[in-house]
């Protein structure tokens, strides 16, 4: 019988915080072509011929305010959840990042040096979007069938919805939320409106159409992340008991002039103490470890939007990182896949 393991798969980080580094991992984020959909021509005069002239320094000074002394948060979390999981699993289990080390050929590498040749992939992503679960399978097949042409791969599909994570995020969330608050927002990372329409095989969204958030159209909805953004948030706050006018759903990380999904983040924190919230909790559920995205974007940089706007308390809440309920989680949805070889 074949052998089994198990390759857990992030976005990736520069590999210190050095602005050579950070630029090296800007140009291979942001040169690929699922995260700026551009012709490569176009893409390459705005990716090289303008941000990285001018982003990798500001970028380089954020991640020294998240850098830890073992390392990029993101990187050092996957390694602690991959420990985590390996004293529960059988198999062997190794991490992988889309972009910068270790790569998804070097985790695939590591998998085949033990004797593996049937791999559960696990995309790190609750919601299916173009720029992170796409991207990673695209990239993992390209590898595979370059250099491991025998091995099998069985990729793990979005959680956005599924029971155990509802409630594996429900309990977290509720935990860490304080007492007296006046909304919850939910902060997810934005796209632009394109990809919507780029990634639904059934052409049915029209996105500034309530419908598409209560879509009962199974093609649409497994390819949408806006409304997998708003599954997620309608089954957690259904799940912990919040009234829904206590929540809040935005977008943050918007890239460049092209239109992207809204609400903003940025605004809305900005606004929002206006409206009489005064005191407020956020929650990033596109992200199960805590990044730049959340340590110096929200944390930071959104607890100085929100009190600039009026705001007295703002409360961060942290990924599920490397909880333990998490942990079970992941078991869980790699054991199914795991199980899926004995069928195939």
């Amino acid at each position: 019988m074949a052998k089994k393991g198990i390759l857990l798969v992030n976005l990736g980080s520069p590999k210190s915080t050095d602005v050579k580094d950070v630029k090296e991992y800007l140009d291979e984020f942001l040169m690929d072509e699922k995260v700026i959909d551009y012709r490569w021509i176009f893409r390459a005069l705005l990716v090289r011929g303008i941000i990285l002239n001018t982003r990798p320094a500001k970028s380089a000074e954020a991640y020294k305010t998240v850098w830890t002394d073992e390392g990029s948060p993101l990187v050092v979390i996957t390694e602690k959840i991959q420990k985590k999981l390996q004293k529960l699993v059988d198999v062997p289990v190794e991490i992988g990042m889309r972009y910068a080390q270790p790569s998804i050929e070097a985790g695939i590498q590591k998998l085949v040096d033990q004797g593996v040749s049937d791999i559960v992939l696990f995309p790190l992503y609750p919601q299916y979007a173009m720029s992170t679960t796409e991207t990673v399978i695209e990239k993992a097949e390209e590898v595979r069938k370059k250099k491991f042409p025998t091995v099998k791969i069985n990729y793990i599909q979005p959680f956005y919805d599924r029971e155990i994570y509802i409630n594996c995020l429900a309990d977290s969330i509720r935990e860490k939320l304080p007492e007296n608050f006046d909304a919850l927002q939910f902060s997810y990372h934005g796209v632009p409106e394109r990809h919507i329409y780029k990634t639904d095989p059934s052409n049915t969204c029209k996105i500034d159409d309530a419908n598409c958030i209560n879509s009962k159209i199974e093609a649409h909805n497994a390819r949408c992340y806006r409304h997998q953004c708003y599954k997620t948030t309608e089954s957690v706050i259904a799940k912990m008991g919040l009234p829904k006018e206590k929540t809040i759903v935005s977008f943050q990380s918007r890239l460049g002039k092209d239109k992207w999904i809204e609400p903003y983040t940025d605004e809305t924190l900005e606004t929002i103490p206006k409206k009489g919230i005064k005191n407020l909790a956020v929650v990033c559920p596109a992200f199960v470890s805590d990044c730049l995205e959340t340590l110096e974007e929200i944390s930071v940089e959104g607890k100085e939007q929100f009190m600039h706007g009026g705001g007295e308390n703002f409360h961060y809440i942290p990924c599920l990182n490397d909880e333990d309920r998490w942990i079970d989680v992941v078991k869980t949805l790699c054991e199914e896949k795991l199980n899926e070889f004995y069928f195939v």
